[in-house]
């Protein structure tokens, strides 16, 4: 048997060791990168669709917890209050008093004065109804007039409505003489757990209370609290930041409408705000707000960007104006009291711009506002 010469050998192990070529290289490398590409896209891809649809679902989220929140307040407006609502002070002496206002006093809203409402056959000014719409009145005074993200105006809306978590009623109430404070007893055997005039939940400055007997009714802002055991003094001081206790007004104070004296009835009530703020501080997104009587607003809901109402005045009887969708009622020559219903329509958009754009959504409901004085013939 022959053996293979050497020279033959080596060059046959020489081109196996040389390995690939760089020409092999480079299309593997080539290969290899479109793959990891593709891959890398695929998977940028994903996550952007994951973070979209979680943006999306907080987003709904939050304007829908925020568009409940609205809509519990409406559905109260007007309960617990005299029918159509009741007069604050006016006639000779009486000036215009505030809502959307705190204690120091800021005021939120541009138009923060009660409309004009009717007492027997006489209008008169400074009326608190359940509900008082604000047509393009919900962007904070201060801030910007638009949103930037729409280029539109917001609307407010504050209803008014007895209060049922603090039983005020309770207590047995004496009104001073002078119609300067009234003092609140506790029941002699107070059932357990019975909160006190001063608690976690109990009587503040900035309140808002409504004062009864047989001769009428008033509303009264707290302006401070003593207290004694469970009860205590409730004070309401002329020069309140809601000009509410006006002790030289004519009509619709405490002097005028509970003068014969009599049993007293007390109950909380709250006057309730929503409009929208864009924050002074750079980068930081619209968001609703809400406030109650005189007490410091608090955002409720971030990146809220559109907050509109209309409302329907009419029922079935025929009537020769638009009275359906009415953005304006007051201007359109309709009292708060013909409201019926209040559709409400909130815009919300998200926290993060996801391949940086955001994402909004609108939601829409309508409430019907059970407790006014309108008379349904359906």
């Amino acid at each position: 048997m022959k053996s293979m010469p050497a020279t033959i050998m080596n060059s046959k192990v020489s081109r196996r060791a040389r390995g690939f070529s760089m020409v092999e290289l480079m299309v593997a490398m080539t290969v290899g990168l479109v793959i990891m590409g593709g891959a890398m896209e695929l998977f940028k891809s994903g996550m952007s669709a994951t973070m979209m649809v979680t943006e999306q679902a907080e987003m709904q989220q939050n304007v829908r917890a925020a568009l409940n929140l609205v809509t519990r307040d409406i559905n109260m407006a007007g309960s617990g209050l005299p029918s159509g609502g009741l007069a604050l002070p006016y006639g000779v002496g009486a000036t215009p008093s505030f809502y959307a206002c705190n204690q120091k006093p800021t005021c939120y809203l541009t138009s923060d004065k009660y409309p004009t409402g009717v007492v027997g056959t006489t209008a008169v000014s400074n009326y608190m109804y359940g509900l008082i719409p604000g047509s393009l009145n919900g962007m904070e005074a201060g801030g910007p007039a638009t949103i930037a993200a729409t280029k539109l105006g917001a609307d407010s809306v504050t209803v008014a409505y007895k209060d049922y978590s603090f039983p005020l009623n309770q207590y047995t109430i004496a009104l001073d003489p002078k119609f300067k404070f009234v003092t609140a007893t506790a029941p002699a055997v107070p059932p357990a757990g019975f909160p006190g005039i001063v608690s976690a939940n109990g009587i503040v400055p900035g309140d808002l209370l409504m004062l009864s007997n047989n001769n009428g009714t008033a509303v009264v802002e707290v302006t401070s609290v003593v207290a004694a055991g469970l009860g205590g003094t409730i004070n309401f001081a002329n020069g309140d930041p809601l000009n509410i206790n006006q002790s030289g007004a004519a009509s619709g104070n405490v002097q005028a409408a509970l003068s014969a004296g009599g049993t007293i009835q007390a109950n909380r009530i709250f006057v309730v705000s929503y409009w929208l703020e864009v924050p002074a501080l750079a980068g930081q997104t619209p968001r609703l707000m809400r406030q109650v009587n005189g007490q410091t607003p608090v955002p409720v809901a971030d990146n809220v960007i559109g907050l509109n109402f209309t409302y329907d005045m009419c029922d079935s009887v025929t009537v020769t104006k638009t009275c359906a969708g009415v953005a304006n009622p007051i201007a359109s020559g309709f009292s708060p009291n013909e409201i019926h219903k209040v559709n409400i329509q909130m815009m919300g958009q998200s926290v993060l711009a996801t391949g940086g754009q955001s994402r909004s959504m609108a939601l829409v409901t309508s409430v019907s506002t059970r407790n006014l004085s309108y008379v349904n013939r359906y």
